[in-house]
């Protein structure tokens, strides 16, 4: 496997060329990020599914497709990581969502290089992102909600499935709810999510400085629920089962060059389709729909933003970065909330969850799913498209890379300066490395020579290199990803050293963080 970055001061100079920081003449890159949740890798077009994405499709072939970007395999430290640069470990955000502490948002740091920041959707967190350096916040903090109704039942429907009725708290700015009832008949958290953003910009389009906007999705996490008309164009799509789509797809990533021809996809782990009934292949057949309307309607709400953009004239100089926080789901609170609540699965009133077996097709070509440290749980789609400052537009590559490394890329494209000291705490310093060489030259391979490390609950792992060993538990195995990146074969008896040294560097690294250390 080659991995590819340039670090020659040449290209960082010729990339940033058009870059001036005069107030009265920013022509700094307006920065968009998307963010979906509970998504596997293989769930939109351009990363091998028959999901109808075009909107995201067209991102990927003006732009660059990463294949080993990682987040954290969880929803809250992703963000954490994300936001911050750091590890969740570092920033006080890796066991529960919480405060983030030493450390600063994208939105503290990029508002004071003098951009506009904006924030819709999921944050997953005790505090507003309004509170940490947005100019303006609209959206959840909690994790799982109903996609059409996250608060209080309405006067004609169902009552809404929740996993506690009553309690998400969504934030307007410096008006904090609980619990949000939309009062609009039309609300859902993909379509209004994006709605907001757009009336941020909307507002603001006078305004001389760049833009920076998180948009943060629900979708497509369960609560499984969409549109009936998003519903209905995959309602034969899922007819013959978890196989033939898990095979479709290994062979169209491979036709398009996500993996080599000779990866040997995981194991499957889902039940053997003909041993379901036929009520319990049409429930499977119509869950997996409703999965795949959720990613359809974030792509056509993506389309509603590029047009916007298109139609304000930012679009040719707006970095757009696509990414997961962590694979597919295997969990399933389905069964328990199904007694609670009555209705129609997809709609207000059920709670619907993907499952394990349907998880593991939308992790292929990989191993286990969400919360997992493995590639199923903790590699991501990732797009990047800037018209003005990528010029090797479709290409693919396979550097290693994580979210910490998005804050030391923002701070490399604009200027800014992160700081060492914040609100009286000291800062931990950026944790990743910037990608903008990748960006620039996406066909040069050079490797990636500082470890990357993961932990959450039982999953932990550490890579460096081409190499990385993988827990769940203590049970650790050992995997040469340059010839096996579906992590098929373990080679801790084969290298025992190279497994013991690695296990070193992880408890090492573990211990040197807030989180490992221990009670003070």
């Amino acid at each position: 496997m080659k991995y590819i970055i340039q670090t020659c001061a040449a290209t960082l100079v010729a990339l940033l060329s058009f870059v001036t920081v005069n107030a009265s003449a920013d022509t700094r890159p307006n920065i968009v990020f998307i963010l979906v949740d509970d998504m596997g890798w293989s769930d939109i077009g351009c990363y091998g599914s028959e999901i109808q994405t075009p909107n995201l499709d067209r991102l990927a072939a003006q732009g660059i497709r990463f294949t080993q970007m990682h987040n954290t395999a969880k929803c809250f430290p992703s963000r954490a990581c994300l936001l911050t640069g750091v590890y969740a470990q570092q920033s006080g955000t890796s066991q529960k969502p919480g405060n983030y502490t030493n450390s600063v948002t994208l939105g503290e740091v990029l508002r004071e290089a003098g951009y506009r920041t904006y924030a819709s959707g999921k944050h997953h967190s005790n505090e507003s992102l309004y509170d940490r350096g947005f100019d303006r916040y609209y959206g959840l903090l909690d994790g799982a909600n109903n996609q059409f109704n996250p608060g209080l039942k309405r006067p004609g429907e169902s009552a809404p499935a929740q996993k506690k009725p009553g309690a998400r708290v969504y934030n307007f700015d410096e008006r904090q709810i609980r619990p949000y009832t939309p009062e609009e008949a039309d609300f859902y958290t993909t379509d209004y999510y994006t709605k907001w953003a757009m009336e941020f910009l909307e507002e603001d389009k006078e305004s001389e400085k760049p833009f920076f906007l998180y948009l943060s999705y629900t979708a497509p996490h369960d609560n499984l629920q969409a549109w009936p008309e998003d519903i209905a164009k995959y309602e034969a799509v899922y007819k013959d089962g978890y196989a033939p789509i898990r095979a479709a797809r290994g062979q169209k990533m491979k036709a398009l060059g996500l993996i080599p021809e000779d990866t040997k996809i995981s194991e499957p782990t889902y039940r053997d389709w003909d041993s379901l009934s036929d009520e319990e292949q049409a429930k499977e057949a119509k869950r997996m729909a409703i999965y795949a309307a959720m990613i359809d309607r974030v792509d056509q709400n993506i389309g509603q933003l590029l047009a916007q953009l298109e139609a304000l004239g930012e679009l040719e100089n707006t970095l757009i970065l696509f990414a997961s926080d962590n694979g597919a789901s295997a969990e399933s609170p389905e069964a328990g909330l199904s007694k609670k609540f009555k209705g129609e699965m997809g709609s207000v009133g059920y709670w619907a969850s993907q499952g394990s077996d349907w998880a593991n097709v939308s992790n292929t070509p990989f191993r286990k799913a969400k919360s997992d440290s493995y590639q199923g749980g903790i590699c991501t789609s990732f797009i990047v498209n800037w018209p003005l400052g990528i010029t090797s537009a479709g290409s693919i590559t396979a550097y290693p890379s994580h979210f910490i490394d998005i804050m030391a890329t923002l701070v490399d494209l604009t200027g800014a300066d992160y700081p060492t000291e914040y609100r009286g705490e000291a800062v931990t310093p950026m944790q990743g490395l910037s990608l903008l060489p990748v960006f620039e030259s996406p066909e040069t391979s050079v490797a990636r020579d500082q470890a990357l490390y993961w932990q959450w609950a039982k999953g932990k792992a550490v890579r460096l290199g081409d190499w990385k060993l993988v827990a769940s538990g203590n049970n650790w195995e050992l995997f040469n990803l340059a010839d096996d990146i579906t992590e098929t074969t373990d080679l801790t008896r084969a290298y025992p050293e190279k497994a013991q040294a690695m296990k070193a560097m992880f408890s090492a690294w573990y211990a040197s963080t807030p989180a490992g250390a221990g009670p003070k």
